[in-house]
């Protein structure tokens, strides 16, 4: 039986590909890696169905102890410090944590003479300034990345390049732009528009939407489309190659969150908060995923407007699981 390793299970993104396995791939063994002070809500309701190990991936010793005991076929390295606006607060911590744990496990599958496939989650961020007749972004294009994430992210996936011709790992680099959907964590703008848009629909607060910059274009996936482009990764896409993941088409932060106010009947006024403002901000992104496309067949099966929906009924579902307040009809 295959075994399929995914650090960061915790998180949004690991938990649904955790699940698209255990629905859609039955014959894989899924060993999930966690810190013992995670959150395990968003895969609770899964636990019995997949081994789970608590290891700190910023400790070697542990890394090692992980990968000889758990012997995996497929690595998806999900495990990192994702937030933007973060990054800025902490550097240090963001790009320790980001790179160290790639190079703990790097060395960790080194050392243990395995020869697993690698699939390293890179971001759209890692482009950061990109001019209008630039568009769209390929793997060819210049990184100039914006924020102390994103420069983390670039060595992440320059180091994935260097450990493959140095050393042969078979590493995937995968640049996925912007994806959303349910357990999206608040601290991201599309869950903390939802949040706010469920907590004044159950009387939690004050019908006004705090926002910050507006006028950013994002390319937006689902999650759920995302995990299934990892897959695909893994078993067709070329070792120490980069692929960018992406809808291939771009909307401004304004429109996504005009359709999320389009699913409430609520109505709510909006006002900019400078705290949620950056020192500077990624203003244009749209991928052209061609490369990765004509490779693996993949393609988004999820509407935008789903996503959203989506992504607001599960903020409705954790309020009212939490508060035991009931919440409204969805509109839809």
């Amino acid at each position: 039986m295959t075994t399929a390793l995914i650090t960061g299970i915790t998180g949004m993104v690991g938990s649904h590909l955790a699940e698209m396995f255990l629905s859609e791939h039955p014959d894989i063994n899924v060993v999930g890696v966690k810190r013992w002070r995670s959150n395990t809500a968003n895969i609770d309701a899964i636990k019995s169905q997949i081994k789970l190990v608590d290891c700190d991936l910023m400790d070697a010793s542990g890394c090692f102890n992980l990968i000889k005991s758990t012997r995996p076929d497929l690595i998806f390295h999900l495990a990192a410090q994702t937030y933007v606006a973060d990054s800025w607060k902490n550097p240090q911590s963001t790009f320790s944590q980001n790179v160290l744990m790639q190079l703990n496990l790097f060395e960790a599958i080194r050392f243990c003479q395995m020869d697993p496939v690698i699939q390293i989650a890179g971001s759209s961020e890692q482009y950061g300034k990109v001019e209008p007749d630039e568009l769209p972004i390929t793997e060819d294009n210049q990184f100039r990345p914006l924020s102390p994430y994103a420069v983390s992210k670039v060595t992440q996936d320059l180091l994935a390049y260097q450990y493959f011709q140095s050393y042969k790992l078979r590493v995937i680099r995968t640049r996925a732009f912007n994806h959303e959907g349910p357990r999206r964590g608040e601290v991201f703008v599309t869950s903390a528009f939802a949040r706010q848009i469920a907590e004044i629909e159950a009387g939690l607060k004050e019908p006004v939407m705090y926002v910050g910059n507006l006028d950013a274009s994002r390319d937006w996936s689902d999650v759920r489309d995302v995990v299934r482009a990892y897959w695909l990764a893994v078993n067709k896409c070329t070792p120490g190659e980069a692929y960018v993941i992406s809808s291939g088409s771009s909307r401004t932060v304004r429109n996504m969150l005009d359709t999320l106010l389009s699913q409430t009947k609520e109505k709510i006024e909006v006002r900019t908060d400078p705290a949620r403002l950056r020192p500077s901000d990624v203003l244009l992104l749209k991928g052209d995923s061609s490369k990765f496309r004509e490779l693996t067949g993949w393609a988004p099966r999820i509407e935008f407007e789903q996503t959203m929906l989506d992504l607001l009924n599960w903020w409705r579902a954790q309020l009212s699981t939490h508060s035991n307040i009931k919440q409204p009809a969805t509109s839809t």
